[in-house]
């Protein structure tokens, strides 16, 4: 056996025993590691990555034994930093987020035993260097936020799972005190869960941009007068993401310049956050430039996840059922640097990684008690991975 074996070994050895005594299964791991499914099996869930490369490459994700197989590129072109399934179609959509040019939207219908990709159509999104699409399922409407044009977009989707119309694009203006805060910049939309708001975290202009939302006709509201005013962040620190708890009573913000993450609480009613507690990403020790990129609550509401790609790191946080405060539950390494995004698979059991600079994607098991994450030592070799889709 070879040292470089032997140590991947080791590796692997400390992290079934880690799942042993955290309580999880792993008979499942054992079993996978002495025996990898052959390339392009059917079994277990495609897994779809978004690459600054301008490829989509697609991986086999087996929840049984939490392993991986690459399937290999399956679109090129687009610069795919960001992917989402359709909720029952076999279909996936994509941007091309580059700034020198207008963003676009792409549909594909997907193959589900190869994994292959065929496109079905474009639309344009509004704006140049679009990076983030989230969907509202009741009114089956696509949202883009484009980061090089500072505006968002809703978009009908058919119901083949194609793309229909944009229906509404919104621009807005503002700057911050950071170099990267020159105008603004939409980074990610999402809407409330009464369907009467899209929420828009704008990085450039450190706001949280409220809209006024119509699910009938999937129009996003310009009117300055009547919609609820916007949050104001922090100066510099660069609102990135957003994600509401499942009682839609709280929504937590990550911002990316400062990595910093906010409990805010959400009025219903009039379209208001306010904020509850905000605590530092990164640990007090680390004295490099913070970066925040990525959070998810669980589906129980329970924990919120981040990706701490300054320091490297998943920072778990519990949540405080009354008040949605958060407290610090665990601090792991990514599996690789520069986590980017991260994927938690449906049944709660499992997180995918995706680490940027270190070309990793990996393979994280959830306690469903703690909510903490251990490395499984599983993963496939990506270039670039920033976005990672289950398609079941």
């Amino acid at each position: 056996m070879t040292q470089i074996s032997r140590r991947q070994t080791l590796k692997r050895c400390g992290a079934l025993a880690a799942l042993a005594v955290s309580g999880i299964p792993v008979a499942p791991l054992l079993a996978a590691s002495q025996a990898t499914p052959p390339q392009g099996s059917p079994q277990g869930e495609l897994v779809y990555v978004g690459m600054q490369e301008r490829q989509i490459r697609a991986l086999r994700f087996d929840p049984a034994a939490g392993t991986l197989t690459a399937l290999g590129t399956v679109a090129e072109g687009l610069r795919s930093t960001w992917t989402l399934a359709h909720p029952k179609l076999p279909v996936l959509y994509a941007v091309d987020d580059d700034n020198t040019r207008e963003g676009s939207v792409t549909a594909f219908s997907v193959h589900r035993q190869t994994g292959a990709l065929t496109r079905l159509n474009e639309v344009a999104s509004g704006g140049s260097g679009t990076t983030y699409l989230s969907l509202d399922v009741p009114s089956m409407t696509l949202l883009a936020a484009n980061f090089g044009g500072g505006s968002s977009s809703s978009i009908a989707l058919q119901p083949n799972g194609s793309l229909g119309a944009r229906v509404s694009t919104i621009k807005e203006t503002g700057s911050g005190p950071h170099r990267r805060q020159t105008s603004a910049h939409a980074h990610g939309i999402v809407i409330d869960p009464t369907g009467h708001y899209a929420l828009v975290s704008d990085l450039g202009a450190d706001r949280v941009f409220v809209y006024g939302f119509d699910r009938a006709t999937r129009q996003l509201s310009g009117d300055d007068s009547a919609n609820p005013a916007p949050f104001v962040a922090t100066p510099g620190s660069g609102p990135r993401h957003m994600a509401f708890g499942p009682d839609g009573r709280f929504v937590y913000l990550l911002s990316e310049l400062t990595a910093e993450i906010v409990t805010l609480r959400w009025d219903t009613a009039h379209g208001v956050l306010t904020p509850v507690q905000a605590q530092p990403v990164s640990s007090a020790a680390f004295e490099g430039v913070r970066s925040g990129a990525e959070l998810a609550v669980s589906r129980d509401g329970r924990f919120v996840y981040v990706a701490d790609r300054g320091e490297n790191t998943m920072v778990v946080y519990r949540v405080a059922a009354g008040s949605g405060e958060l407290s610090l539950a665990q601090r792991v390494p990514s599996g690789g640097e520069r986590p980017w995004h991260f994927a938690i698979h449906d049944a709660g059991k499992w997180m995918l990684v995706a680490n940027q600079r270190s070309g990793r994607v990996s393979v994280f098991a959830v306690d469903p008690v703690s909510g903490k994450l251990i490395d499984t030592g599983h993963g496939a070799d990506i270039p670039s991975p920033v976005s990672l889709t289950f398609v079941r």
